[in-house]
């Protein structure tokens, strides 16, 4: 598949899961499927934004572990709080609920990769 199609598959599978996410309202609310493919997009380069930040100052994300997967989930709630001053189609509850929103986004993203996965899609 080429690197094109490949990100068009991965942020409509990321806005499918924010979509979910927002309509069982775990967190986070959003308008629209458009707004959560926007989302999506703004989720992303939020977090290569907040990454690239902490390598500059020398932290990196790659520690394993249940250390290495808080540091992740607090990074993942900060992403979505600074994305939902970005979006006005997103509304993100605080810092609790956007916890709770990563949490969700990462199980349902999980959930929805693998039932592509049974279906031979991969990307």
């Amino acid at each position: 598949m080429s690197a094109i199609l490949n990100f068009i598959v991965a942020l409509l599978v990321a806005a499918v899961v924010i979509y979910i996410v927002g309509r069982l309202n775990l967190g986070l609310t959003v308008n629209s499927f458009v707004n959560a493919i926007v989302a999506a997009l703004v989720i992303a380069i939020v977090a290569a934004v907040i990454i690239w930040l902490l390598g500059l100052l020398g932290i990196t994300l790659g520690g394993g572990g249940f250390l290495g997967a808080l540091v992740l989930l607090v990074v993942a709630a900060i992403v979505l709080l600074i994305s939902d001053r970005f979006l006005p189609g997103l509304q993100v509850k605080g810092f609790v609920g956007a916890i709770v929103a990563a949490i969700a986004i990462a199980v349902v993203g999980w959930i929805v990769l693998w039932l592509l996965g049974l279906l031979g899609i991969t990307f």
